[in-house]
């Protein structure tokens, strides 16, 4: 796994780049005997003894980065061993999940299992690309329950908190601003903005808390002597399971002046009944359960799914970016120790998205 993992930190793989990391593994696990399916830069692998009755259980993580940023002091993609940390640009986002899901694929493809088992490792997930998970989910088996390897310290998330990024646009009118002219849009946008700031969704979940709202961007005017008669904002929300992206829009909109209009509404949040198998055997595990705030690909995924995985999601994004290995070793055995033997089949699992009534 180590081995491995140093492999992948060397080898670019910034989203919507990973060609050359997706054919080192599709070559890397072929030698291993997994017969490898590819559609882009996504590669997939079936255990052998496929059977259409079971239930089918998916391994995902992603095998792209972020860009490294300025302040690395050391060369993002030249993995360096310093004690039990290993340093480098995707070592903990999330290639240790990724050759944690395969050292556990492997151990377990050649087993008899009352499951199908499946491992996807998939590009453009730090983008939510649409070449992505997006673009290979029609073309899996049926799948039944996932587990989506992420840097969660081993806490497996059992909620996921959705995306919504709203493009605001107030109006007003322009005039010369040495005789206050016209209508200043920034003063309209202000009291939306300050809406956006203090309202407080009153649904909150008990593993995600309640919905989030920050103005992130705000561009205005031409020049300084006239006044501005558009002013656009940008809103990232944060939704938990208590609403959809509808509910969502039907609030705002109705409770603010300028135009309103999401980018998307595909990033959904989820959650899952702590009684699954999969969760009741983790916490008999001893393992600790927890609602995670950052996105995964869990947000396109339309079956019930948890997120586990090694390292630490702080160190996510970061310079000089590490992964332990003792936190690789013990993913590796929580893994197969969870899956090897699982109970899984005739289990009328909860669908996990949670789509919240019209309000």
């Amino acid at each position: 796994m180590f081995e491995l993992l140093k492999t992948l930190i060397s080898i670019p793989s910034v989203s919507r780049d990973e060609q050359k990391k997706a054919d080192f593994l599709e070559a890397w696990l072929q030698e291993r005997g997994c017969g490898v399916q590819r559609y882009g830069n996504n590669l997939w692998c079936i255990a052998g003894g496929y059977d259409e009755s079971k239930p089918t259980i998916l391994l995902n993580s992603h095998i792209d980065t972020v860009k490294p940023t300025t302040s690395w002091s050391r060369d993002p993609y030249n993995a360096v061993e310093e004690g039990d940390k290993i340093y480098g640009l995707g070592s903990n986002d999330a290639h240790a999940s990724v050759v944690s899901l395969i050292h556990t694929f492997l151990k377990l493809k050649d087993t008899k299992q009352n499951y199908n088992l499946v491992l996807l490792l998939s590009a453009e997930e730090e983008v939510s690309g649409k070449g992505g998970i997006e673009s290979v989910l029609d073309k899996l088996p049926k799948i039944d329950f996932a587990i989506v390897g992420e840097p969660t310290s081993l806490k497996m998330a059992v909620a996921e908190k959705g995306l919504m990024v709203l493009d605001c646009e107030s109006v007003g009118k322009s005039g010369h601003a040495a005789r206050c002219e016209g209508v200043n849009a920034i003063y309209k946008a202000m009291d939306d903005i300050n809406w956006f700031r203090t309202y407080k969704f009153p649904k909150e979940s008990q593993w995600l808390g309640g919905v989030n709202m920050q103005v992130t961007i705000v561009n205005a005017g031409t020049q300084h002597n006239v006044v501005p008669d558009k002013c656009n904002f940008t809103v990232d929300v944060r939704l938990n399971e208590c609403y959809s992206h509808q509910d969502i829009l039907y609030i705002v909109k109705d409770n603010v002046e300028c135009s309103v209009t999401p980018r998307s509404t595909r990033l959904k949040p989820s959650g899952i009944s702590v009684e699954h198998p999969v969760v009741s055997k983790f916490k008999a595990m001893g393992g600790e359960l927890f609602g995670s705030s950052t996105m995964s690909d869990q947000a396109l995924m339309p079956f019930p799914s948890v997120k586990l995985g090694p390292g630490d999601s702080a160190r996510s994004h970061t310079a000089d970016e590490f992964v332990c290995r003792s936190e690789i070793l013990e993913a590796g055995m929580v893994y197969v120790r969870l899956l090897d033997g699982l109970n899984f089949c005739n289990i009328e699992s909860p669908h996990h998205r949670i789509t919240a009534s019209p309000i």
